[in-house]
């Protein structure tokens, strides 16, 4: 299967917030519109569209705070599989080739994230991929999780 990442532009922005999460996911992450605001309003967010061939199907946002730690942190802010695509193991297949792609980008030695405690799904996907909580929790009080690379 070809899988493309693609930044948030003019041309597919109306597309990307046309995704919807399942209805039992939506306290666990943001909506499209909110992140992008996200992005607008801090520098370091990179918004991309997850594209199977040429259809959309799903959203992250991922970036380099380098504010953040010793040397900074590069953290998978935002992940999710639009309501319509989920349950056809696309989670899996995009989350490995979004957590090659910030290798390469950033070459760092860990990747970080957070999530809702109770979110069951998303703790079991990203413990797949080698992510432990580290025992620290965001300003949003979510869990956070790192994968050392």
């Amino acid at each position: 299967m070809t899988v493309h990442i693609k930044d948030v532009t003019k041309e597919n922005s109306a597309e990307i917030l046309k995704l919807q999460i399942h209805e039992k996911q939506r306290s666990f992450i943001e909506t499209t519109e909110q992140c992008l605001e996200d992005a607008i309003a801090c520098k370091y967010y990179r918004p991309v569209g997850l594209y199977m061939r040429d259809t959309l199907v799903g959203f992250a946002m991922y970036g380099f705070f380098p504010g953040e730690g010793e040397k900074g942190r590069v953290w998978l802010d935002r992940f999710f599989i639009d309501a319509k695509h989920q349950g056809q193991g696309l989670g899996t297949l995009l989350l490995e080739f979004l957590i090659q792609r910030l290798i390469r980008e950033y070459d760092c030695p860990e990747i970080y994230l957070s999530i809702v405690e109770e979110n069951q799904a998303a703790s079991h996907l990203y413990k797949k991929f080698g992510f432990a909580f580290n025992g620290e929790a965001d300003f949003n009080n979510e869990k956070v999780m790192v994968k050392k690379i």
